[in-house]
């Protein structure tokens, strides 16, 4: 009798931090990967641009992969895929809703990746991938086009819900397919992975249709013109405010790389829906009188680069933001964003503009459900065993303790970090081995493990600036001929006394270690010491020293 296969369930991201979601399902000789996102850098990885989640094990058995499921077309989904798509030998089809994927075709190519194996799936769409059988149901989400899965193995059953909310009143009317999830759950979930953002926040999230009338209300009012930074990926949010717009006679604007491109693809699609005659293009604005304007732009996050940045800088090609002009910011900022986006809130209202945001308006809401939306789910599903994913480590906790909190007993309820894996057989699942799991940098063109020392050696730049030290020996004697110092950021440069020290030290530091015709090394690194000591003891900070010791 042929043993029963096992499934084994391996996280290789999105179980420390708000992205990078990417989840690999194994089951014999078959493997199904579930999203492949990416997270932005944080302020300790300065001049990286991208972090994604280590596929290395995808690569290692890229013969068994079947299949790649994108859940929704957020970057922390879809944003690994072009790098994932290059790195594999052979295509592999990738399956999601319409939007979602006509949002990934634009991703692919900018990377220059032709002709993708897409498969469109909708909300009752069956696949079979190898041993796995696949079944995908609508979700709620800020985004159209979210999906949940439910996998069918012979090892067990699993749900993998994607970013959700349990949102009643949808502004494209599509609620989660509750007939569905029941279903399941009647059938027998033996493990359900769960979207943990909101885990620790109670109650309900509001319906995404209650930021329509306050985005009305401000835009009605408006004196001016009107600009409203948001997601580019958040097409229920553009809908709104091009509802908004519309009702009361203003033309709507786009601007922002990832804007024009989303709301382009949306329109395409059907997903977004406005007049032709109500969108205009940007260098059309100065025809318009100013109370009859909406712009729609990126930079919600505060990015430097952004249209709302550089609008508000005057540095857009096209646009210019002025006193009078009203602002609304529709979005939470990301953890470590919030220094950048209170910047441009602070530069905005300097210029004398109108500032709307979750603090002082309903113009946001949040894409995923709290407590009570996460216990229905658990409710509907009742899985035999449950694995919170998609947060940080105090998220994933609240949603285990909810769990917890509808009877699920501890050994039930598993804890992951990225890399540790589940295992699964005949329905029962316990913990599995471990695999290598990591980030790659994206930095630059250059692709892959960036040394920490490159990444401490920028941190040292930014923070004390650079010391470059050019020493000349006399060939015969080794005596020191010049000391040249050169420097940028750092607070010193034109104190011609420290200078004079920094001279001072370095032939000391020579004249101390220059007996017994030592190496150039030795002497570098005298130098080098002596140095870092000294600025350390007069100025309290220790500036990147690069000696440089030669003879003429």
């Amino acid at each position: 009798m042929a043993k029963t296969p096992t499934l084994r369930i391996i996280p290789l991201g999105g179980l420390d931090g708000i992205g990078k979601n990417m989840t690999a399902f194994e089951c014999g000789d078959d493997m199904v990967l579930v999203d492949a996102g990416l997270m932005f850098p944080d302020d300790d990885q300065p001049g990286i641009d991208l972090v994604l989640p280590d596929y290395t094990y995808v690569l290692e058995n890229e013969e068994k992969l079947r299949g790649i499921v994108i859940t929704h077309g957020h970057e922390d989904h879809t944003g690994a895929l072009p790098y994932l798509l290059m790195d594999l030998t052979h295509k592999v089809p990738i399956f999601s809703s319409k939007l979602t994927l006509g949002m990934i075709e634009g991703k692919l190519a900018e990377h220059n990746i032709k002709s993708p194996k897409f498969r469109e799936v909708t909300d009752g769409s069956s696949v079979n991938l190898g041993c796995f059988s696949l079944q995908f149901f609508a979700m709620t989400h800020s985004i159209p086009g979210a999906l949940g899965i439910f996998l069918k193995t012979p090892a067990g059953t699993v749900l993998h819900t994607g970013d959700f909310k349990l949102d009643q009143t949808p502004i494209d009317g599509v609620r989660p397919n509750y007939n569905a999830i029941n279903r399941f759950g009647k059938q027998g979930v033996d493990l359900m992975l769960s979207d943990s953002t909101n885990a620790n926040f109670p109650g309900f999230t509001p319906s995404e249709a209650t930021v329509g009338a306050s985005l009305r209300h401000i835009i009605k009012n408006a004196p001016g013109r009107v600009f409203v930074a948001s997601f580019s990926s958040h097409i229920h949010r553009l809908q709104q405010v091009c509802d908004a717009a519309t009702a009361v006679g203003r033309k709507v604007v786009v601007t922002g790389r990832s804007m024009v491109t989303n709301t382009k693809i949306a329109r395409e699609l059907g997903y977004l829906k406005i007049a032709d005659e109500d969108i205009i293009d940007a260098f059309e604005i100065n025809d318009i009188p100013e109370d009859k304007i909406v712009v729609l732009c990126t930079g919600s996050q505060g990015e430097p680069l952004s249209a709302l940045a550089r609008m508000a800088n005057g540095e857009h090609k096209s646009l210019s933001i002025c006193e009078g002009d009203t602002v609304i910011i529709s979005a939470t900022p990301v953890p470590g964003n919030e220094k950048s986006v209170q910047g441009i809130i602070n530069s905005l209202s300097k210029i004398g503009c109108d500032v709307y945001d979750k603090t002082n308006a309903t113009v946001h809401v949040s894409g995923h459900g709290r407590q009570e939306e996460l216990k229905l789910m658990l409710a509907m599903v009742h899985p035999k065993n449950f694995m919170p994913v998609h947060g940080e480590a105090v998220h994933l906790r609240a949603h285990a303790k909810l769990a917890k909190s509808m009877g699920m007993s501890d050994d039930h309820i598993f804890i992951l970090d990225n890399g540790d894996s589940l295992q699964m057989r005949d329905g029962k699942v316990s913990r599995g081995p471990s695999f290598d799991s990591g980030i790659i940098y994206v930095d630059g063109l250059r692709i892959g493990d960036t040394d920490p020392v490159v990444l401490r050696d920028r941190q040292k730049l930014s923070q004390d600036g650079i010391v470059t030290c050019v020493v000349t020996l006399k060939a015969r004697s080794h005596k020191v001929a010049d000391v040249d110092v050169s420097s940028r950021g750092v607070s010193f440069a034109s104190d011609d006394e420290l200078l004079a020290g920094i001279e001072d030290t370095c032939r000391a530091a020579i004249d101390k270690n220059n007996q017994g015709s030592p190496s150039v090394d030795v002497l570098r690194k005298a130098v080098r010491n002596s140095l870092s000591n000294y600025l350390w003891s007069k100025t309290r900070t220790r500036p990147m020293i690069i000696p440089v010791v030669m003879e003429v």
